[in-house]
């Protein structure tokens, strides 16, 4: 069963839904939602909450998320997995391109499903999508709504052109 709640941060509520093997979704806060239920959660999804709210709470500050929570993307292809295995191994306050990342994957000419993939990451924030920029510094797309993308790269410290 899916269970989504509610992370206060100083940016407004994020939503994170938890399934049974791991946080599977993460939602930017949205306008229209003024609070959310924080439901009481229990053993393993508690830590869970817990590792998601201090990750998630540190990559907004600039710092390194540690401990993870575990991770459930299994909603995606194999291809997406394997785009979002590699963003999580992009360190803080760096960049790469869609291109690099393609040519990494060992797929060259996969830039744009690169794209796309970072446009269908479950789990934006924690698995840094918006690490990936496109040629020359130049920001991208992003699928957080507007300035976050930006936000993010300036409070890690990474070089971008706007």
């Amino acid at each position: 069963m899916n269970i989504p709640v509610g992370i206060p941060t100083r940016h407004g509520i994020f939503v994170a839904t938890f399934n049974e093997t791991g946080l599977c979704r993460l939602e930017f806060p949205k306008k229209a939602i003024k609070s959310k239920t924080i439901i009481k959660l229990t053993g393993h999804k508690k830590r869970w909450y817990s590792n998601t709210t201090t990750a998630l709470k540190e990559i907004l500050l600039g710092k390194a998320p540690n401990p993870l929570p575990p991770l459930d993307l299994s909603t995606g292809t194999e291809f997406q997995r394997n785009v979002w295995q590699q963003l999580l191994k992009i360190p803080l306050g760096q960049t790469k391109s869609y291109g690099k990342l393609a040519d990494e994957l060992n797929k060259p000419r996969a830039f744009r499903a690169v794209g796309n993939a970072c446009g269908a990451n479950p789990i934006p924030i924690i698995i840094p999508c918006h690490r990936v920029l496109a040629a020359k510094y130049h920001i991208g797309g992003y699928s957080g709504e507007s300035g976050w993308k930006q936000y993010l790269l300036k409070i890690e410290g990474a070089i971008f052109i706007e």
